[in-house]
């Protein structure tokens, strides 16, 4: 046997599938790898997701690989990762997908712990719009969480991996057990039980989850398996965002409740009411604020026609589409850097445009304490100071001034309440004791005549000899009775010892 022979070379890699030019793999995916390609026809870049040969041994999943390709291709969305084909060559299957040159939501929460809020409802919105057209194509995603969200280098939010997708009217036979289910630290808990019987409702639980990690930086729910997770969601008890982020709005806490809510039927029932619920607070950002303002695309900005009413052919109705986010309506669309503490008295610094700042400061998240400067190298001064906000600052201190006075009369009721309280109390403590000093009393009484008795019936036959004794009368009877061994005589009844002659 030769050298080559007992040491064989490994087999070529393919470098080639067709049209598509293999650059470098970029990382494992579910069914298979994931590779940079160069399209050759087109010369541009695209993404190789590849179906692993052991899969594609195995019964169904071919046909269930081609069947995701083409439910991801119903999807067409600019917010929505493309897919331009499905195809084998050379017994390798594969789809080619848009490249993203950018990162996941996840990983910027790994660098940046969370999301100011305005970023995190920009994200949010733009998300429950491309799921709502995937769900007016009768298409669900089952697995939206941070991962899956990803941001291009340019600043557009894209929805990735419809690969979980499953027609609402589709055969989903062919899921396997275990395949299909989402993330459990995101999916809802309905999903958890029956991952074939699902609506567009697990979309918006899994989005609100999502929403929660980004406004806070934690998950509402964990554990040390997924057992204990699917068993918390059961429980549907969780800390709530306002809790863990006191500047984080009432109105908005509501809103993730509902989102998350452990019973479907208590969920928004469509993306379409999600969209009216977050655009509603307007605190979304215009762009996001982590991203270098210069290089953003025209559709990183949230365009007044992003959330325009929609028909049931599913196309926008212009007409009907509101403005929101929009620092033209406010008046300007420049980009601020502001100093402000948080609840926990933090300082930090975010770049905010003019119209976002002055919807900060109307929803409280801003006060006449934050500081701007217009450019990174430039002067903190107070907001005040700068017309596009002094207006802003007096209504705010206005608000201020009024909560501060409602506050003290709230305080005030609360103390005349609180003292009527410990009055009543004083007097239930003092009833209470002067109740028990009486029964105390009773209980004492009844034992004195108690022994009082028993002491007459213990001594009684005694007492009046004892009496007569101690006022003489006992001393004089016994002077009265004759000595033993003596006899009375007949003459003067005097006393003659016995044995004694008488004298004759």
């Amino acid at each position: 046997m030769s050298e080559a022979s007992q040491n064989p070379k490994p087999a070529n890699k393919v470098h080639q599938l067709g049209d598509y030019e293999l650059k470098r793999e970029l990382g494992q995916g579910g069914m298979g790898k994931v590779f940079l390609a160069r399209q050759i026809s087109l010369d541009r870049l695209v993404a190789i997701k590849t179906l692993s040969r052991e899969l594609a041994k195995k019964e169904g999943f071919v046909t269930r690989f081609e069947r995701e390709a083409k439910a991801m291709a119903r999807v067409d969305h600019p917010n929505v990762v493309k897919i331009y084909t499905v195809d084998a060559y050379q017994g390798i299957h594969f789809a080619a997908i848009e490249y993203i040159d950018g990162q996941s939501i996840q990983k910027w929460l790994d660098e940046q712990g969370r999301f100011s809020i305005g970023d995190a409802l920009h994200v949010a919105i733009v998300c429950a719009e491309a799921l709502r057209h995937a769900h007016l194509e009768n298409m669900i995603h089952r697995d939206i969480k941070p991962d899956n969200i990803l941001v291009t280098k340019k600043g557009v939010v894209k929805v990735a991996d419809f690969g979980l997708a499953k027609a609402m009217d589709d055969d989903v036979s062919m899921t396997q057990s275990g395949t299909g289910l989402g993330t459990p630290l995101y999916m809802a808990p309905e999903q958890a039980r029956n991952a074939k019987h699902v609506d567009s409702r697990v979309d918006i639980y899994a989005l609100g989850v999502t929403l929660y990690h980004m406004l806070t930086g934690k998950l509402p729910y964990s554990g040390k398996t997924t057992l204990e997770v699917v068993m918390a969601k059961e429980k549907g008890t969780y800390a709530s965002a306002r809790s863990v982020r006191p500047e984080i709005p009432e109105k908005l806490d509501l809103i993730l409740d509902k989102m998350m809510a452990r019973d479907p039927a208590h969920r928004h029932k469509s993306c379409e009411e999600v969209l009216k619920d977050l655009t509603g607070l307007g605190l979304h950002s215009e762009t996001l604020s982590f991203m270098n303002s210069a290089d953003l695309a025209p559709g990183a900005r949230l365009a007044g026609n992003l959330v325009g009413s929609v028909t049931q052919n599913g196309r926008r109705n212009a007409t009907a589409a509101p403005t929101f986010g929009n620092d033209a309506a406010s008046g300007s669309t420049r980009i601020w850097f502001v100093q402000f503490e948080d609840a926990k008295g933090h300082t930090l610094v975010e770049k905010h445009s003019t119209g976002r700042i002055l919807k900060m400061l109307a929803a409280g998240q801003l006060t006449a304490k934050a500081r701007v400067k217009a450019s990174a190298d430039g002067t903190y001064y107070p907001l005040a100071q700068f017309p596009e906000f002094a207006k802003a600052v007096e209504d705010s201190l206005a608000r201020r001034t009024a909560a501060i006075r409602k506050e003290d009369m709230k305080n005030l009721y609360s103390r005349v309440d609180r003292d009527q309280k410990m009055f009543y109390l004083k007097r239930k403590i003092k009833d209470y004791f002067r109740n028990v000093v009486g029964v105390v009393s009773l209980v004492a009484l009844l034992a004195i005549l108690g022994l009082l008795g028993w002491l007459g019936l213990e001594y009684g036959k005694s007492l009046p000899e004892k009496a007569a004794q101690l006022i003489g009368f006992g001393q004089q009877q016994a002077a009265e009775q004759p000595l033993p061994g003596a006899v009375q005589t007949s003459e003067g009844g005097g006393l003659i010892p016995s044995g004694t002659a008488r004298e004759k």
